[in-house]
Order: C-alpha cells, then structure tokens, then sequence
C-alpha cells in the first residue's frame, strides 16, 4: 500500500514515515501544502494522512480541494485542535477518520490498516483466498496452515493482489502502489518477484497455482476450481 504523509514537523514526519515503511508501507512525504496537494493529485495513493495546519495551504484545503476533484482517495486528517467542532468540520470536508496529536504510534499504524483496508471494501484483517491466509494486521501470510517466509516486498505485492481478488492487476499498478517516489523498480522486479511468490505460496501441502497471468495484461490471485 502506498501512503502520502504532509506533516510540517520534520521530527514528526521522519519518524512517522520511518514507522509506516518498517509497517510495509511505501510512502511518500510532503513538508508543505502546496506540495502535498501536487503529490495528491498525481500519484494514486491508497491513503492520505493530512496535518490541518501546514505551510502554503492547510490540510482542510487540500481536502476539500480532493474532493472537488471526486477523488476516492481515503484521507486521516492530523491536528493539535481536538474540540468537536474540529472534528465535525474535517469530516464535513471530507476526511474518512481524525486523530488529534499527540499520537501514539502504534494507534496511528491501526488507524491506517483499517482505513487501507476499508479502501479495498475490506472490513476485515483476514483475507482468505482458498486455503491462503493474508493477516494485514500481522503483515504475514500462511497456506495450509504453514507461514510463508516473504520479504517486505514479496508480502506488500501479495497483499495488493489479494486486496484485489479475482481482478487483473497490471504490473505498473503493482509498481504504483507498493514503491513510493524514491523508488524506480527495473522493467522486469514486479515479474521476477511474482515468480518468487508463486514458489513460496506452494507448498508440500498445497501446491494448487493461485497467481495467475493474463497474458499482455497483468496478474490475477484467485482460488480456481478445475
């Protein structure tokens, strides 16, 4: 999953961002508004965190400016101000949930699993694709019983596919929503790590193909009955 993080904190960015990537998350960061909103509006994250007071334009801004655009982007509005009437004027902008700072972490890395997987009509953390187990809580997968032994990425990519169950992905949405603006995967890393999953995800126990290829179109995970 890929996130947008517009704090102008630097402390509070920094460690923010570095809990989310230790959480498996992708993420890009903004220090100001104007920045933000950009970032906003040509990357398809799956999920905005917004602070309200930024630099350039605030955080409500930046919401209502989303929302205009009839963007489904799933926004977690940041903020100091935790009177009610706070509270209903960022929900009446638009935002999908509201924590007030100071925060803790782990509360924060609750808040955005939920809302990632509201994103995708997921309401819980267990997904289950024939006798495969995705915990996105966990961030760890099992078949048949057994725990995979995944990388960050091999978990991130089988997440996203399972998020999206019995639908193609394409490679570049693959690459756009597991890598952030740092990253430039090679022309061929989503192929070469599908091909690591395929041999993880079978096991002694099961070896039933799960990940499928549409040929000239992407990939599909999904449980088929012969």
């Amino acid at each position: 999953m890929r996130i947008l993080l517009v704090e102008d904190s630097r402390h509070l960015r920094e460690a923010t961002a570095t809990a989310l990537k230790k959480s498996g998350y992708a993420v890009d960061t903004a220090a100001d508004g104007n920045e933000g909103l950009w970032l906003a509006q040509e990357n398809p994250y799956d999920l905005a965190i917004l602070d309200i007071m930024l630099p350039g334009m605030d955080g409500l801004s930046i919401l209502r400016e989303i929302r205009k655009q009839k963007r489904d982007l799933v926004v977690l509005l940041l903020t100091a101000r935790d009177k009610i009437d706070d509270k209903v004027e960022g929900f009446d902008a638009g935002a999908d949930d509201y924590l007030a700072k100071p925060f803790a972490l782990k509360e924060l890395l609750a808040r955005v699993n939920a809302l990632c997987r509201r994103s995708y009509g997921q309401t819980t953390h267990n997904l289950n694709i024939g006798n495969l187990e995705v915990d996105t809580s966990r961030k760890s997968a099992a078949r048949a019983g057994q725990t995979l032994d995944l990388t960050a990425k091999e978990y991130a990519i089988l997440e996203y596919l399972a998020l999206r169950e019995g639908k193609v992905v394409s490679r570049t949405e693959i690459e756009n929503h597991v890598y952030d603006e740092l990253v430039s995967p090679s022309s061929n890393v989503v192929d070469r790590t599908i091909c690591v999953l395929r041999q993880k995800i079978s096991v002694p126990k099961d070896d039933t193909p799960l990940i499928h290829t549409k040929r000239g179109q992407g990939y599909v995970l999904e449980e088929r009955t012969a």
